[in-house]
């Protein structure tokens, strides 16, 4: 593997925890190993390893964009990474206000409801 690889495989790790990134690389096949490479020199191994935000910025930069964009099948993800990045639940709350406004209050509204049940799960609760 390249060295990108093997940098995005440690950035990953260390942002989305080893037990997610164990259940990716098991369920991974064939047909999506150029995909999983692609993402892990690009996104992990060049964008998150770069010095210019912190692992808690791209968090928020993170989740602002799968808000505003209506990714949200990564938002529970990202959500369970601030535990590894220092993100806040209060900067997540800015950072749906951000979103609200600038992208609209659906995108906003359902990111949200994605997150209280992440943290809900994180912290054992049923309800937050």
């Amino acid at each position: 593997m390249s060295e990108k690889y093997e940098t995005g495989m440690k950035v990953r790790r260390s942002v989305l925890g080893d037990a997610h990134v164990d259940r990716a690389e098991a369920a991974k096949t064939e047909f999506d190993q150029p995909f999983q490479e692609l993402i892990t020199e690009g996104a992990w191994g060049t964008v998150w390893a770069s010095d210019g935000l912190t692992k808690r910025e791209r968090s928020l930069v993170t989740l602002a964009l799968l808000a505003g964009l209506g990714n949200f099948d990564e938002v529970a993800m990202h959500i369970r990474a601030t535990a590894n990045t220092g993100a806040t639940k209060k900067d997540i709350q800015e950072v749906m206000q951000h979103v609200a406004i600038y992208a609209g209050v659906p995108k906003a509204n359902h990111a949200i409801k994605i997150a209280k049940a992440t943290y809900a799960e994180m912290e054992g609760k049923k309800d937050d």
